[in-house]
């Protein structure tokens, strides 16, 4: 099972990378192209996921795409790192729950090559810090399954301004915030895309 390894260095468009995605996903399901790890970043978007709810949107004049994938709101934009997959679980294991913790085992073998301690929260997905008493998510992950492709992806936050969170509820939670990795540790985080490279297929073998 051969993994195609994309890394696009300028902002991608939302809706032009999702189009993308719901192609891959089609040749994958018919086997005529190879699975698919997609390393890249979006201009400023706010996205609502299938569970997502209007009440969630603080800030009404902003712009919400809603998609397919799983999820409530959430924000992308400059200073934020996303991944995104199309593998198909038919030629592993048809186990969706256990494909959600593999996704959260690589952005947390990721941070801890930066000396980051996270952790994984069964009730609310995604990855989590937690500093002077505070949780905080760090990542958000948002997944869709279709012919048991399992395609989106994750978003990990970087040095991104978090100010556009204060838009939305992000992912529905209110009563954590949200951080991003310069502000738990101020170094430089050189090399994020070929570590995170590593622990996806490293986390991914059969």
């Amino acid at each position: 099972m051969r993994i195609k390894i994309k890394i696009s260095r300028k902002p991608v468009d939302y809706a032009k990378a999702i189009s993308y995605l719901e192609k891959k996903v089609q040749s994958v399901c018919s086997n005529k192209s190879d699975e698919l790890l997609w390393i890249l970043s979006h201009p400023d978007t706010f996205t609502a996921g299938v569970s997502s709810k209007n009440n969630e949107i603080l800030d009404n004049k902003i712009k919400v795409i809603k998609t397919n994938r799983g999820g409530k709101i959430t924000w992308h934009g400059p200073g934020q790192k996303i991944f995104y997959f199309v593998i198909n679980l038919s030629k592993r294991k048809k186990d969706i729950r256990k494909f959600i913790n593999i996704i959260e085992k690589i952005v947390i073998d990721t941070l801890k090559e930066y000396k980051i301690k996270s952790f994984a929260d069964k009730e609310n997905i995604g990855i989590w810090v937690k500093k002077n008493g505070k949780i905080e998510k760090v990542a958000a992950i948002g997944i869709k399954i279709k012919k048991w492709i399992a395609y989106h992806g994750c978003s990990i936050n970087i040095n991104n301004d978090l100010s556009r969170y204060d838009k939305i509820i992000p992912c529905g939670i209110k009563n954590r915030g949200i951080t991003n990795l310069y502000k738990i540790k101020k170094q430089n985080f050189k090399n994020f895309e070929k570590i995170l490279v590593k622990n996806f297929l490293k986390n991914l073998k059969p």
